[in-house]
């Protein structure tokens, strides 16, 4: 049930990086994020839902087109900590990037998100 939960959540967060318009991003932030909610994301931490739908906002404002996002693993949830996989890809073939974010979940919405943009690098042998 709690990851039902979180998958819910975690859906709803990466919906908006594929709303239909800008002004629906912050209305589907609000639905899955607490009001304080902290963003570690590649540009460091901001906090708030204003500071997160500015982040998604920017991405889909890409050069290369406004892209998709989309979770692209199970989500694992050991008590109130999820992860799951994500990629952004942009159309037509432009960059894509994929990551690992971790969230921490306060009363059924994400009140953390940390992002692990790319690819980790193996062990030297």
């Amino acid at each position: 049930m709690q990851e039902e939960t979180a998958r819910s959540a975690i859906d709803t967060f990466i919906s908006a990086f594929n709303a239909s318009d800008d002004d629906s991003v912050a209305a589907l932030l609000s639905q899955a994020l607490t009001s304080d909610v902290v963003f570690w994301g590649p540009l460091g931490r901001s906090e708030g839902i204003g500071a997160v739908a500015r982040f998604v906002l920017d991405l889909r404002r890409h050069p290369a087109g406004t892209g998709t996002m989309m979770r692209c693993s199970a989500v694992d949830m050991p008590d109130e900590w999820a992860r799951y996989q994500w990629a952004f890809t942009t159309p037509e073939g432009g960059p894509r990037l994929a990551g690992t974010d971790v969230v921490h979940l306060r009363r059924n919405l994400i009140d953390q998100v940390i992002v692990f943009a790319g690819d980790m690098k193996p062990l030297a042998s």
